[in-house]
C-alpha cells in the first residue's frame, strides 16, 4: 500500500458479535488503509476487549457522540436492526459512511443495497442517505452466482432451497446446537432446551427461518425475493424455501435457474469460473463438490453440481456454498468499504 494513500478511522459496531469478530479477521488479512480501529458495543461490553492483528483493543461504549469524538469515517454496523436504526443516523451526521449489515435499511429506496461483484456502481448513491446496506447472507452468495449467468443467458426465473447454518442466527444459536448434541450423547436430548429456535435443531432440519408472512413465505424467503431484484436491478421471478440445518457455519443453496435461451452446463461452468470470487468445485466422480465444512474461513463462494435439466434445455441446476459469516456478512461489508474508498479516490 502506498505510504501517501489516505488512511481511515474505522468503527465496528457490535465488534464482539459473531459478524463483528469476522470483520476484524478480514480487516487483518487484507491491505486495508486503516488509520485507527474503534470497536464499539453496548455498555454491557465495556471492560471487555477484542483481538485485532495480534493486539487487544478495548471495547468502547456505543453512544451518539462517539463517532464525532473519534473522527470515524467508515462505520461498519452489525449489532441488530434496532441498534442500526438508532445509531446509524448519528454516525452519518458525524460524517461517516455507514455500511450496515442488518435488514433495517435494505429496502429503503434511497439506500443502495450492494454486492460489489454484482452492482458496485450503486455504491455511488451512498450520499443520498449516508448508508450502504449489506444484503442478507443467503442472498449474497446467490446473486454472486446469478450475475455472470444472467449476463450470458438472461435469467427468467430462480428457484432456490437453502440449507442455512445455525450461525446465521447468532452465537447463542450455535451454542444451542452444541449443547443439544452434548445432550444427545448423554441420552438427555429430549430434555434439552431450545430458545434460539422454535424446534430442536440437533439431528433435525427446520423449514422455517424468521416468521411467516401472509403469503405463506417466511421473511427470510421474502428477503431473497426482494433483495435479488434490487441488487440485480432487474425483476427476477424467484421462489425460495429457506431451511435451518444443524451445521455451525456455511450456508448451502440448491439453485434451479430458468433462462431465456438454451444453456450448456459445460459452457456455464466456464462462465462461472471466470467470475470474481467464485471457485468451481465440480468433479462428482472424485466426490468434489461444495460443502459447508470446506468453506469455513474462506472469502470465496463455491459452486458445483452444475448440470443441465433432464427435460428442458433452458434450465440449469447447481449447488452453491459460502461461509455465511464471511461472504454472507463480514467479507461483503469490507469489500463494500474497499470499493467505496476506490470511488472516493477517483473523485480526488
Amino acid at each position: 500500500m502506498s505510504e501517501n494513500r489516505k488512511k481511515y478511522n474505522v468503527a465496528i459496531v457490535g465488534a464482539n458479535g459473531a459478524v463483528g469478530e469476522e470483520i476484524l479477521n478480514v480487516l487483518a488479512e487484507i491491505d486495508f488503509p486503516l488509520e485507527r480501529l474503534i470497536p464499539l458495543a453496548s455498555s454491557r461490553s465495556v471492560g471487555k476487549s477484542v483481538e485485532y492483528n495480534g493486539a487487544s483493543l478495548p471495547i468502547i461504549e456505543l453512544t451518539h457522540d462517539v463517532f464525532a469524538e473519534y473522527g470515524i469515517e467508515i462505520a461498519l454496523f452489525s449489532a441488530g436492526g434496532s441498534v442500526s436504526a438508532e445509531f446509524a443516523p448519528s454516525a452519518v451526521k458525524a460524517g461517516a459512511v455507514v455500511i450496515d449489515n442488518t435488514s433495517e435499511f435494505r429496502m429503503d429506496e434511497n439506500t443502495p443495497l450492494v454486492v460489489p461483484e454484482v452492482n458496485p456502481q450503486d455504491i455511488k448513491k451512498w450520499r443520498q442517505t449516508g448508508i450502504i446496506a449489506n444484503p442478507n447472507c443467503s442472498t449474497i452468495q446467490m446473486v454472486q452466482t446469478l450475475k455472470p449467468l444472467d449476463e450470458a443467458y438472461d435469467i427468467l426465473r430462480v428457484d432456490v432451497s437453502t440449507y442455512q447454518a445455525t450461525s446465521g442466527a447468532g452465537k447463542t444459536a450455535m451454542e444451542e446446537l452444541v449443547h443439544q448434541m452434548q445432550a444427545f450423547f448423554a441420552f438427555t436430548l429430549a430434555d434439552a432446551e431450545h430458545k434460539a429456535f422454535n424446534q430442536q435443531i440437533a439431528l433435525n432440519v427446520i423449514p422455517q427461518i424468521d416468521v411467516f408472512t401472509d403469503n405463506g413465505y417466511t421473511k427470510e424467503e421474502m428477503k431473497m425475493v426482494n433483495e435479488t431484484t434490487k441488487i440485480m436491478n432487474k425483476d427476477v421471478a424467484l421462489s425460495a424455501t429457506c431451511v435451518r440445518v444443524p451445521t455451525l457455519r456455511g450456508h448451502a443453496e440448491a439453485l434451479t435457474l430458468t433462462f431465456d435461451s438454451e444453456v450448456n452446463a459445460d459452457e456455464a461452468r466456464e462462465v462461472l469460473a471466470k467470475a470474481p470470487n467464485l471457485v468451481i468445485l465440480d468433479n462428482p466422480d472424485e466426490a468434489l463438490y461444495p460443502m459447508p465444512a470446506t468453506c469455513v474461513d474462506k472469502n470465496e463462494t463455491f459452486v458445483g453440481r452444475i448440470r443441465s435439466d433432464i427435460y428442458s434445455k433452458n434450465i440449469l441446476h447447481l449447488f452453491v456454498v459460502a461461509d455465511n459469516l464471511r461472504v454472507g456478512a463480514a467479507t461483503n461489508a469490507v469489500r463494500i468499504a474497499q470499493k467505496w474508498i476506490e470511488f472516493q479516490e477517483e473523485e480526488v
